[in-house]
C-alpha cells in the first residue's frame, strides 16, 4: 500500500510541475525547498545512526568499509561521468 501512495505522490508531483513549468518565481522556490529537504533528511538520518548503538559502536570497521565504498563510488560516477562527456556531448572544438 505504501508504493501506491509514493507512486501516486509522485505522479500529482510531476503534474503540478509539468502546469507550473513556465513560473520561474515557483521554480526557484522549489528547488529551495529541495534542498532544505535534503539537508533535512541528512540531519536526521545522521540522528538515527547516533541513536543506534550497534552502529556506533562498530563505527571503525563500518567507518572504513564506507569509506572505500564511497571512494569507489565517487571515482566510479567520476569516470562515467567523463566518458559519457568525452563520446557524447565533447565538441571537435574542444581539446
Amino acid at each position: 500500500m505504501t508504493s501506491y501512495i509514493v507512486i501516486a505522490l509522485f505522479a500529482v508531483g510531476i503534474a503540478i510541475g509539468w502546469l507550473l513549468r513556465d513560473k520561474d518565481k515557483t521554480r526557484k522556490g522549489v528547488d529551495t525547498a529541495v534542498t532544505w529537504s535534503v539537508y533535512l533528511l541528512l540531519f536526521l538520518l545522521g540522528i538515527s545512526v547516533g541513536i543506534n548503538k550497534e552502529i556506533v559502536n562498530n563505527f571503525s570497521r563500518i567507518g572504513y568499509q564506507a569509506f572505500w565504498l564511497t571512494f569507489g563510488a565517487v571515482a566510479g560516477s567520476v569516470l562515467i561521468a567523463w566518458l559519457v562527456y568525452h563520446f557524447f556531448f565533447k565538441t571537435d572544438n574542444e581539446e
